[in-house]
């Protein structure tokens, strides 16, 4: 037999078949194997895992279930450790950029709040004495009542630029549907700008902001208070409420001694309302009053109504956000004034 290699010129080897298995006793080529996807193994793994969990509970069904509960409750315990796990730390994040966070009011230690009456619907400037330019609920219609709006702000600056280390804060939120996605103290502070600040726009101008999602008084107070820790970094050692003098009761009496707040460091500040207004005005003011007292947090019945209706475009509010000491205060609902601490 010639062993002779074939050289570099020597013809290319012809391959009389396809390179394919031969079936020797058909004749016939087999058709190449095609490897099995990962998707199909995994398949088939489950598929055999699931024969083998049926084959052992047929054997052993009371063992198969108190393992299957076993591991059920562990994939619970697990979960629950790492969703405390997440919420600590949130938590920890929120009071670390509360800490660490910059105030821009850090020097101010009292508050003056004046509470939100209505919305300035004109789209010129300058009409703040007409009635048109306001939206006015129907018990508000009378001659002279946007004056006694523009007197409350008036009266807010008055006090502001009286402390230097009062920050004022006009309260309010977007109540009113037919008035748009416009806030009450918006409204005032936008009339306050385009009065000057009553002449006091340098004193008073850079220490005054607003609160937007308060819906009633005792959300006036409660919320300026929060916002005012959101703002200073530490809550207000003295509280001057501006609004209607028939509401003086309700302000110094009933939300004062539900947030517990000391009588001694609390003023409260009253304009009158109109002349045409003042009876009409008195009985509503004595409805209210009683519905206060009997749910001071206004959590419930007419008082919850109250505020659903006054926010028609469900606007999320965001306390206790800035203002974590109050948390509790804020989740509190019932008739008996709440009795947990407070940073006051």
């Amino acid at each position: 037999m010639n062993n002779s290699t074939f050289g570099p010129g020597s013809p290319k080897p012809f391959h009389a078949y396809s390179r394919r298995d031969i079936d020797l006793e058909s004749g016939n080529f087999r058709k190449p194997r095609q490897q099995k996807s990962l998707v199909s193994r995994f398949i088939r793994m489950i598929k055999s895992i699931g024969n083998q969990i049926s084959y052992i509970y047929k054997l052993h069904p009371l063992l198969v279930f108190i393992a299957s509960l076993i591991f059920g409750l562990a994939v619970l315990i697990v979960l629950s450790m790492y969703e405390n796990s997440f919420l600590l730390m949130k938590q920890q994040n929120d009071k670390l950029s509360l800490v660490s966070g910059s105030y821009p009011m850090k020097n101010l230690h009292n508050l003056v709040m004046v509470a939100g009456h209505s919305i300035y619907i004109s789209s010129t400037c300058g009409k703040f004495d007409s009635e048109d330019s306001w939206f006015l609920e129907p018990y508000q219609k009378h001659p002279g009542q946007a004056a006694t709006f523009i007197a409350h702000i008036k009266e807010g600056v008055k006090i502001a630029a009286q402390d230097e280390n009062a920050l004022l804060l006009f309260s309010g939120g977007e109540t009113r549907n037919g008035a748009g996605p416009r806030s009450e103290a918006q409204s005032y502070w936008a009339v306050a700008e385009a009065k000057g600040w009553f002449g006091k726009g340098n004193n008073v101008k850079n220490r005054a902001l607003t609160e937007e999602h308060a819906r009633d008084s005792f959300e006036n107070l409660l919320f300026s208070v929060c916002r005012f820790r959101e703002l200073t970094g530490s809550y207000p050692q003295n509280i001057t409420v501006v609004s209607y003098d028939f509401k003086k009761e309700r302000f110094s009496d009933l939300h004062r001694s539900s947030i517990r707040f000391p009588e001694e460091r609390f003023f409260f500040v009253g304009t009158p309302t109109t002349p045409g207004s003042k009876d009409a005005a008195m009985a509503g003011e004595a409805i209210v009053r009683a519905q206060f007292q009997v749910d001071p947090y206004g959590c419930t019945g007419s008082l919850q109504d109250k505020r659903l209706k006054r926010d028609p475009f469900h606007r999320s509010v965001p306390y206790p956000g800035g203002c974590p000491e109050l948390k509790s205060l804020f989740s509190y609902c019932g008739p008996a004034i709440y009795p947990g601490a407070l940073p006051w």
